[in-house]
C-alpha cells in the first residue's frame, strides 16, 4: 500500500509553473482521504487585454471542478490540456481518487477527455459564498463528497491502492510490477482500472512517466536526456522524444529551451 501524500508536488504536471496565477494545493480532511487526493484552487486577476496560457499534463484521474458558474466532473485525459486565463476568477478543484469517481459517473470510461455538468446547487452556492476563504470552500466540497460518494467500499480502496502506486512509485514500470505488489492478476487490474479510473494501468504509467520526466528536463538544466530516459524506463533517448511530442506536440528539448 503507497503513500498517497508523495503525489502531492506543487510542480508535477504543471508545465511551466512560473505562469500559474495564485495557486492553493492542499490535502483533504481525514474523512475525505479515500476520495481526495488533493484540493486545487487557483485565482486569478488579470488586468484587461492581458492573458495567461497553462498547458498542464494532468494526473490520470478525474477532477471536479467548483467554479463561479457550475460544477463539472472532469474525466480522466489521454493528453495534454490548456486553459486560457483572462480578467478574474477562481475555481476550487479536487483530483479525485477512483473510489470517489465510481460512485460519482457510472462510467468512467466514457468521461475519458470530456466533462460533464453536474446538479450540485446547495454545495456550489456555499462554495461561492466561502471563497476566497479557501480552507472553508474546500471543507463544503469534501463534507458534499463524503455524503454523496459514502465510504469507499472495497473495491474503492483497492482502486485506491492502485492509484496511488501507478501515480507515485517509480519502481513500477510495468503493469505486472504493480499487479504482484497489489497481489492480484494483471487482468483484475485492468479491469478495475477501466471501472474506476477510464484509462488502462498501463496508460496510467505512462503519464506519471512523463510528468517525471518533464518535471526533471525543466528542473536540472544539467542533465542529459538520455540520462532521463534510461531512468524512466524508456527504451531510448528516441523513444521519450517521442512520447513528449505525441502527448505534448514538442520535444524535450524543444520543452528545456521554453522553460
Amino acid at each position: 500500500m503507497t503513500d498517497s501524500s508523495r503525489a502531492i508536488d506543487p510542480a508535477r504536471g504543471v508545465l511551466f509553473p512560473d505562469r500559474l496565477p495564485r495557486f492553493t494545493r492542499m490535502p483533504p480532511p481525514a474523512e475525505a482521504s479515500g476520495l481526495v487526493s488533493w484540493f486545487w484552487i487557483p485565482q486569478w486577476d488579470l488586468p484587461d487585454g492581458v492573458e495567461t496560457r497553462q498547458p498542464i499534463l494532468g494526473y490520470p484521474a478525474a477532477n471536479l471542478a467548483v467554479e463561479p458558474d457550475g460544477v463539472t466532473l472532469w474525466g480522466s485525459t489521454t493528453r495534454a490540456s490548456e486553459r486560457v486565463l483572462t480578467g478574474s476568477g477562481w475555481a476550487v478543484g479536487a483530483l479525485l481518487r477512483p473510489a470517489a469517481l465510481s460512485r460519482l459517473a457510472s462510467s468512467p470510461s466514457a468521461l475519458v477527455d470530456t466533462f460533464a455538468a453536474l446538479d450540485a446547487g446547495e454545495m456550489h452556492a456555499a462554495v461561492v459564498a466561502a471563497m476566497p476563504d479557501v480552507d472553508a470552500a474546500t471543507l463544503v466540497v469534501a463534507s458534499w463528497l463524503v455524503h454523496r460518494a459514502g465510504p469507499p467500499s472495497a473495491e474503492g480502496r483497492l482502486a485506491n491502492d492502485m492509484a496511488d502506486l501507478l501515480m507515485t512509485d517509480p519502481g513500477v514500470l510495468r503493469v505486472e510490477d504493480a499487479a504482484e505488489q497489489l497481489r492480484v492478476s494483471v487482468r483484475t487490474l485492468q479491469r478495475l482500472a477501466h471501472r474506476t479510473v477510464g484509462l488502462s494501468p498501463a496508460a496510467m504509467i505512462r503519464r506519471r512517466r512523463l510528468q517525471e520526466a518533464a518535471q526533471r528536463v525543466r528542473e536540472d538544466a544539467g542533465v542529459l536526456l538520455a540520462d532521463v530516459a534510461a531512468e524512466l524506463g524508456y527504451a531510448d533517448q528516441a523513444h521519450l522524444a517521442n512520447d513528449f511530442r505525441t502527448v505534448l506536440g514538442f520535444t524535450p528539448s524543444e520543452y528545456r529551451a521554453a522553460t
